[in-house]
């Protein structure tokens, strides 16, 4: 079950500290380069996939800014490894779309890296494009960005 829920919920800030794990063992040092972006402090559009009790996948997304105010960052997908290939992080995302349209938005952008193949093919899978590297990920090589209207 997808339930929405904020940024406090133990579950969602348990499964950032594997992705965050995850993401300096498939990035090493680069890591360092994208984590100041992956900061959540307080936020009310998670969405957090449970299995009983536990938290099995997470996602949320936050305002693009200023110079995009249409626009929502996808962000902190993840699914546990147990977990994985049930379909959870499709799930994630789209109930994260559909909160988004809700609150107006037409455009969720994404960013994620070259050593995250099966992130890149499943957001390919669910209609996002890749798109020139927007905001801070503008001066970061390794950034593969991407796009989809609502």
């Amino acid at each position: 079950m997808v339930l929405r829920c904020t940024s406090d919920d133990v579950g969602f800030r348990a499964l950032v500290a594997e992705l965050d794990a995850e993401l300096w063992r498939r990035y090493g040092e680069l890591q360092a380069s994208f984590a100041p972006h992956n900061v959540i402090d307080t936020l009310a559009t998670v969405v957090v996939a449970r299995d009983g009790d536990r938290a099995i996948a997470c996602a949320c997304f936050k305002p693009s800014g200023p110079e995009s105010p249409e626009s929502v960052e996808l962000k902190r997908v993840y699914v546990a490894p147990e977990a994985r290939g049930r379909g959870l992080g499709a799930q994630v995302v789209a109930e994260l779309e559909r909160w988004a349209r809700e609150l107006g938005f037409t455009t969720m952008l994404l960013e994620t890296g070259p050593n995250q193949p099966e992130a890149i093919a499943l957001y390919a899978k669910l209609g996002f494009t890749r798109v020139a590297p927007f905001g801070p990920y503008a001066d970061l090589p390794a950034s593969i960005c991407m796009s989809k209207r609502l």
